[in-house]
């Protein structure tokens, strides 16, 4: 069966021609939040994608590839962000307008000063640039922790298991008196 682009207006197929060309195909991740962050980028009502589902290298930015090993691969959190969406919005093409105000319009360059106060008027306005860096940031930083917590309880996991082992060997070996054996037990099992 073969695969297809999942972004709205791409037919991109993977096959020989699409690899000759360089492009590849990518997985939605597995990662609910990640796959979740992945459908809203690609704005399409009503899909939902499946284990098969792929995006093409055409909707990433280069800097989102690493391209270290064999394989092409996506970076880590790294959503597709190019994608040409008002050409496939189904709305129809308008006539050029030619009333004389439409013309007056288009004719007067727009003032920057106007656009730079209406900026500074709206600071409350997020920047999503400034937030997909700062959501990315979260979440490297988020992985981090949570491969820091998994390495802590395989240590615990570790010193348990060597702490009891000794513990095993100095009951063996008749080196601890019954009220001792008795509260280390209470202790590790407690």
């Amino acid at each position: 069966m073969p695969d297809f682009c999942a972004a709205l207006g791409c037919s991109n197929q993977r096959n020989a021609n699409t690899k000759q060309q360089g492009i590849t195909f990518h997985r939605f991740p597995k990662d609910k939040v990640k796959r979740q962050l992945w459908k809203m980028a690609l704005k399409r009502r009503d899909f939902e994608p499946n284990d098969r589902s792929v995006v093409c290298s055409c909707h990433f930015k280069a800097e989102d590839f690493d391209r270290t090993g064999q394989t092409t691969r996506i970076r880590e959190g790294v959503i597709p962000s190019v994608f040409l969406f008002t050409r496939h919005l189904g709305k129809a093409h308008t006539a050029t307008r030619t009333s004389r105000t439409s013309q007056k319009a288009a004719e007067e360059p727009p003032q920057v000063q106007d656009v730079e106060q209406t900026a500074s008027d709206h600071q409350y306005a997020l920047d999503p640039v400034q937030v997909k860096k700062r959501l990315n940031e979260a979440r490297e930083k988020l992985e981090e922790l949570r491969r820091d917590l998994r390495n802590a309880k395989d240590r615990e996991r570790r010193h348990k298991k060597t702490v009891k082992s000794l513990l095993e060997d100095l009951k063996h070996k008749h080196m601890l008196s019954e009220e001792l054996q008795q509260r280390l037990d209470d202790i590790l099992l407690g």
